[in-house]
C-alpha cells in the first residue's frame, strides 16, 4: 500500500469514528423530560464529554453538562467519566517509576 493510500485510508477511519461519537452527543431526551440525571448519566456524559465539546461549538443546543441532575452522584458520575477518557491521574505513575 503505499503512502498515499494509507494516508486517505487513515484520514477516511477518523472521518467516520469522528462522526460516530458525534452521533453519541447528548441533547434533550423527551422519554426523561421530566425525570432527573443521576449517576449512570454523568458518567457517560463524561466519557462523551471530549466529542460533545467539539459539538458544542458549531451546536448551540448541545450542552457538555446537564443542568437537569440529582447533584452530587450526577457531578461524581461526570468527573469520573470525563477523567477515565483523559486519562486522569496517568501521569502520576510516570513520576512515581521515574524516582
Amino acid at each position: 500500500m503505499s503512502a498515499r493510500a494509507r494516508r486517505v485510508s487513515t484520514t477516511a477511519l477518523v472521518v467516520v469514528a469522528v462522526s460516530l461519537l458525534a452521533a453519541c452527543a447528548p441533547g434533550p431526551n423527551p422519554a426523561e423530560a421530566a425525570g432527573t440525571a443521576g449517576f449512570w448519566d454523568g458518567l457517560w456524559h463524561g466519557f462523551i464529554s471530549p466529542v460533545t465539546f467539539i459539538v458544542s461549538l458549531f451546536n448551540e443546543n448541545v450542552n457538555i453538562y446537564e443542568v437537569n441532575n440529582n447533584g452530587g452522584w450526577y457531578n461524581f458520575g461526570f468527573l469520573f467519566g470525563a477523567s477515565t477518557v483523559l486519562g486522569g491521574s496517568a501521569g502520576a505513575g510516570g513520576a512515581a517509576r521515574r524516582r
